[in-house]
């Protein structure tokens, strides 16, 4: 990871991005310039982050995980509706958000602590 190689979107996946951002936005250059840029933002990370593995698998061989750890912590799963859902509710039995009025939850809950995890 020493030499400094310059990380160039190939043209065909530029011309992708363009299409699809084009046919998408009715040619709004302003919108369609920024999810050009977003994209090939994430594509360059997203570069960068399997050479940091690569270099990271080749130096620790003898820990074969820690790649897939650094990967894991870069690009984190979203959280479930499930636990978006829990979340929202501590939200508001946090905050009170209903005034002074009583209010159980708990049936919310458990209704949604019973759904499958995503």
């Amino acid at each position: 990871m020493t030499n400094q190689l310059p990380i160039t979107v190939p043209p065909e996946l530029f011309t992708e991005w363009l299409s699809e951002a084009l046919l998408e936005h009715d040619a709004k250059s302003g919108t369609v310039a920024a999810i050009v840029a977003d994209k090939a933002a994430q594509w360059s990370a997203d570069q960068e982050l399997e050479a940091c593995c690569e270099w990271v698998r080749s130096m620790f061989s003898g820990h074969p995980t820690w790649a897939d750890e650094l990967r894991a912590a870069r690009h984190p799963k979203p959280l479930s509706l499930k636990k978006q859902a829990l979340n929202d509710l501590d939200t508001i039995q946090t905050h009170d958000a209903f005034g002074d009025q009583i209010i159980d939850l708990s049936t919310i809950r458990r209704a949604i602590e019973a759904l499958p995890n995503d």
